[in-house]
């Protein structure tokens, strides 16, 4: 399947964007927080998906909102299921099944990615094979094939990895980027490219993702964080040209997602940081604010009309069991600003892998996660 063309959205002059697509089929079953069975992911699945993606009204224009819509939270359009998994890096075990085929590399769990019209993930690590590793206890990186992995989704590369191998390593990655057309957002040559929304059109709803970190080593924050003329990634920290980027966004996109690495490791309830800035996101026009970095699930739920969730845990990652190895992926249907439905779709990791779960299993895990909305502040309705 040819990989459809995609581009970052740039401050429009005319509120005029030219958009293209990615779509799909969702298949999962009704029973909430049911797992997936990678092999319905077939061929025949793709193509449909890439059917969908170029789907217009029937005098061949783009569905769009009018301008009224675009500002209330009342449903527009086609609904849209956007699916969305935490930390993804290819280390370990990980990194031998990206060798052996990159396109297996996530096992079952791409079943749940691809059947959703959209899915976006954090990807913690520098693409890149050359450079110094910075001075920390980790470090992270993997080849270009890990974009191979990742195909057909948007990965955010705004975190406390996506810098590990310093200057060359970024440059790297954004080489490998570049040349593998794969839809990035949170690091950038500069400033206005770091911060910067990916745009697409999904069943003519203009959707744009938008990175940033709020978790950087003190001593590495001043180098890493993108600047004018300076290259780095998007900073939470930047709070004013962050809240810029979603205004920005929100003028010419019917639906505004922000993708942030923050949190603390192993807090299950959002720390003050989180809390805070979250609302503000909403205030300025995002309508989906999710994220990861705790490597343990954090609760989600809606924040005045938007959805927020706190902590996507793990995705494909190395976990030695217990709290750090419980993984799933959220699952959210939007008609433009409107999320109209949510879903969590349980997994355990194994070998690196999340698997998704089924049964008695599925339906604990599910439940355990909407226990974690207690301490959030979100409520599990609009």
């Amino acid at each position: 399947m040819p990989r459809p063309a995609h581009h970052l959205l740039v401050p429009p002059r005319r509120h005029v964007v030219i958009t293209l697509t990615l779509a799909a089929l969702l298949l999962l079953g009704a029973c909430q927080g049911a797992g997936d069975d990678a092999g319905q992911a077939t061929r025949a699945t793709q193509a449909t998906r890439a059917a969908k993606s170029t789907a217009t009204t029937a005098d061949g224009a783009a569905t769009t909102t009018t301008r009224a819509a675009a500002t209330t939270r009342e449903p527009t359009g086609e609904p849209v299921t956007i699916a969305f998994g935490g930390d993804v890096h290819f280390e370990g075990a990980i990194g031998s099944r990206l060798a052996a085929n990159p396109a297996t590399t996530f096992g079952p769990i791409a079943g749940v990615l691809r059947r959703a019209d959209l899915a976006v993930v954090n990807l913690e690590t520098a693409i890149t094979e050359r450079g110094s590793p910075a001075g920390k206890d980790f470090t992270f990186r993997a080849p270009p094939s890990a974009l191979t992995a990742l195909k057909e989704d948007v990965a955010t590369m705004a975190n406390n990895h996506g810098l590990d191998f310093g200057p060359v390593g970024l440059r790297d990655s954004l080489a490998a980027v570049k040349a593998a057309r794969f839809p990035v957002v949170g690091i950038g040559r500069d400033a206005d490219e770091a911060y910067r929304a990916y745009q697409t059109t999904v069943k003519g709803q203009r959707i744009a993702v938008i990175g940033a970190t709020q978790v950087l080593d003190s001593s590495l924050a001043a180098a890493w964080t993108a600047g004018d003329g300076k290259p780095g990634m998007a900073s939470a920290y930047q709070e004013a040209r962050l809240l810029a980027a979603v205004k920005a966004a929100r003028a010419s996109a019917d639906t505004v997602i922000v993708d942030l690495h923050w949190g603390r490791e192993l807090a299950n309830c959002p720390i003050d940081r989180q809390r805070a800035l979250a609302p503000k996101l909403v205030a300025a026009g995002a309508d989906v604010v999710v994220g990861s970095h705790a490597h343990i699930l954090l609760g989600g739920g809606y924040l005045r009309g938007a959805y927020v969730d706190y902590g996507l845990g793990n995705f494909v990652f190395y976990a030695r069991g217990g709290p750090t190895a419980q993984s799933g992926v959220l699952l959210l249907t939007l008609r433009g600003r409107a999320v109209t439905t949510s879903r969590w779709v349980p997994a355990v990791i194994s070998g690196g892998i999340p698997i998704p779960l089924q049964g008695p299993p599925a339906t604990q895990a599910v439940a355990s996660w909407q226990s974690l909305r207690r301490c959030t502040g979100l409520s599990a309705k609009p």
